[in-house]
């Protein structure tokens, strides 16, 4: 949730948890990506910026001397922090590593002067990609804007607070809070240690139910971008399709002015205008359409249109212009009681679980990380894979569009273990996550479906309200796909199953349940599609199912933590999938795609080992496994000649 804010100060508010205090109203305004036009200049932020964390007692050191009033330097020691990255593996200070409370960011800024004169015509954008979990930011002093939640984009119109002073410095400051409460999401909670003969003074840590590290910092691109004052501030584009004819509806909102006319072109690829439309409102028809096909399943996937849309309005006598270019994929997404159809076509899941986790970066954007992933991805022959357990960053997602790679776009909703936490403050945080969660994606072709949350306790009484409210928000907000939620629930016990569209469910079988006994994957498996196809008719996906290995231990025959049981787990799953995929089984997702870091615990040697692929991206014997199996199962359900192999597969 976002919110602008002006002047004020947050100083004698509960520091620690400040951000129970603060939960602004959600706007509605639209979140384009940033992209340079004709008529918009973008500046993007990365590199060094100062750092602080608040070592106070109460963590409240920031807000009463007002750090955000000068510069961060004059405050107090400062240390230089890599923008984009979580701040915890970076330097070698052990309190940083799992640090609880406010840090401060800042960066000073010289705008183009064209950015700073005293022009109407001309507004000015502070944009982050996403910082984790609560951000106050000021410019210049001044506070413009305040969001609860990671993993999201929010902005500011800081126009009115850096121009009219041309050539001085712009200063941005940002406090950010990694506190998690029972209301946030992810949610966790805050446990004070009392007992003075075994904890120091006003000791405490944060518990949370999810199984990854909880980063935190600015974890994704900060820009800064111009608009005119009178611009396009959102689109909406759903597609319809038939053979030889595609229907592209668009709705496009504008801000600033009511007298404006807007022009539209859809062009493909080699730029040639394929239809032409105007207004706020329409259809545009295209003929023989190049549709939007999942990767292994057309010999060209991802096929994207770009739809430019063009305004033009008068304001006090002269003419402004905005120009707009927003990548469009025409596809259709249908779900029967056992297929999930794309273009009309049966489509079958055979993707991963991710992460964003890396080496010393954390959950920070990394250009070379991103496409090294997507290589190894197209190598495994996987077509999809969920974005567990958050929204991933819009730089991932443009190449999942580009790629034709299938995406289940999550929530933050992991975690959701307390009966707190479906209560009504937990659930209206929830809706305006899915809000932004929407905004932000819902015209990406690679998006076929909404999860919005990760084994929660689905099984208490109060879940049936807050998932049946929960996706048909979802629903409203977007009805062109389909929502669901990843369950770990008893099929008979679960209250938010009977309001999905697609029943997700996951199972460790011999790993978490009955440890060691492979041989008992085939009936539990089994029983476990058949009692959730029986009492609900719904298409299903394996969404988790995996065992930790430890690169290099071996044994024969397979014991547990050794790369040989990783590979005969999957086996023994994948002969059930074979058997079900016939049927009613839609698609089987590895946990994980690679290894990636926890909380320390007796159970985690630097962290979840269930990666097919190290956390340096190298391979496990089970990633040869699963290789094999998805480019079997592409050559099986594709239409292209069986010229697809892995082996003749190249990039």
């Amino acid at each position: 949730m976002a919110a602008a804010a002006s002047g004020g100060s947050v100083a004698g508010l509960c520091p620690l948890l400040l951000l129970l205090s603060l939960v602004p109203a959600v706007g509605c305004a639209g979140m384009l990506q940033p992209r340079d036009t004709p008529s918009r200049e973008r500046k993007e932020l990365g590199g060094l910026w100062s750092f602080r964390a608040d070592l106070s007692p109460g963590r409240d050191a920031g807000f009463a001397q007002r750090w955000y009033r000068q510069p961060l330097r004059e405050t107090g020691p400062v240390i230089d922090m890599p923008v984009p990255s979580s701040f915890n593996d970076i330097t070698q200070d052990p309190s940083l590593e799992n640090y609880i409370g406010w840090v401060w960011y800042e960066k000073e800024v010289l705008l183009p002067l064209r950015w700073q004169q005293d022009s109407p015509s001309t507004r000015v954008v502070l944009r982050f990609g996403s910082a984790h979990y609560y951000s106050i930011v000021w410019v210049n002093g001044v506070q413009v804007v305040e969001h609860e939640g990671g993993h999201l984009p929010f902005e500011a119109d800081i126009s009115s607070v850096v121009q009219g002073s041309p050539g001085s410095l712009c200063r941005i400051t940002v406090a950010l809070n990694n506190t998690l409460t029972p209301h946030t999401l992810p949610p966790g909670s805050i446990q004070y240690m009392s007992d003075k003969s075994r904890y120091p003074k006003n000791y405490f840590v944060q518990n949370t139910r999810f199984d990854f590290f909880n980063y935190a910092g600015i974890h994704r691109p900060v820009v800064l971008y111009t608009t005119p004052s009178v611009y396009i501030d959102d689109i909406t584009v759903t597609t319809t399709s038939s053979e030889r004819v595609a229907m592209v509806q668009y709705q496009v909102s504008v801000v600033g002015s009511t007298d404006y006319s807007l022009s539209l072109s859809l062009c493909d690829q080699e730029g040639k205008v394929v239809a032409t439309g105007d207004g706020p409102e329409g259809e545009l028809k295209v003929l023989n359409p190049n549709l939007w096909w999942p990767y292994l399943m057309h010999e060209n996937p991802g096929y994207l249109y770009s739809l430019e849309v063009k305004l033009q309005a008068q304001v006090g006598g002269v003419l402004l212009q905005d120009v707009y270019t927003l990548p469009v994929g025409i596809r259709t997404v249908h779900v029967t009681s056992t297929q999930f159809l794309i273009n009309g076509r049966p489509f079958y899941f055979h993707g991963v679980n991710k992460h964003e986790d890396a080496d010393i970066r954390g959950k920070g954007l990394d250009w070379p990380l991103i496409v090294k992933d997507f290589n190894l991805l197209r190598w495994l022959g996987a077509n999809s894979f969920r974005t567990s357990h958050y929204p991933y960053a819009e730089e991932i997602m443009d190449l999942c569009d580009a790629y034709g790679i299938v995406v289940i776009d999550e929530s933050p909703g992991v975690g959701i273990k307390l009966q707190e936490s479906f209560g009504n403050k937990s659930l209206q945080h929830h809706l305006a996550v899915m809000e932004e969660l929407i905004r932000r994606d819902k015209n990406r072709p690679s998006v076929v479906m909404w999860s919005v949350a990760n084994e929660p306790a689905s099984e208490l009484p109060p879940a049936a309200f807050y998932f049946k409210t929960l996706i048909a928000h979802t629903k409203a907000l977007d009805p062109s796909r389909p929502v669901t939620f990843v369950t770990d629930a008893n099929y008979a016990l679960d209250h938010g199953a009977p309001y999905v569209d697609v029943i997700c469910v996951n199972s460790y079988f011999s790993w978490y349940h009955d440890p060691g006994h492979l041989e008992v994957i085939p009936l539990q498996l089994t029983a476990q599609f058949e009692n959730w196809y029986k009492t609900y008719q719904k298409p299903i996906i394996q969404s988790e199912y995996g065992a930790d290995s430890v690169p290099g231990l071996h044994s024969d025959p397979p014991l547990m933590f050794t790369e040989e049981y990783q590979k005969a787990m999957l086996r023994e799953y994948h002969s059930v999938f074979d058997k079900k995929r016939k049927e009613y089984v839609i698609g089987e997702l590895i946990w994980n795609f690679a290894d990636f870091m926890t909380n320390q615990g007796t159970t985690r040697v630097l962290g979840n080992k269930k990666g097919i692929f190290t956390r340096q991206r190298q391979p496990k014997a089970a990633a040869f496994v699963l290789r094999d199996r998805y480019w079997k199962i592409a050559n099986e359900s594709s239409c292209l000649p069986p010229l697809i192999t892995s082996h003749s597969f190249c990039l």
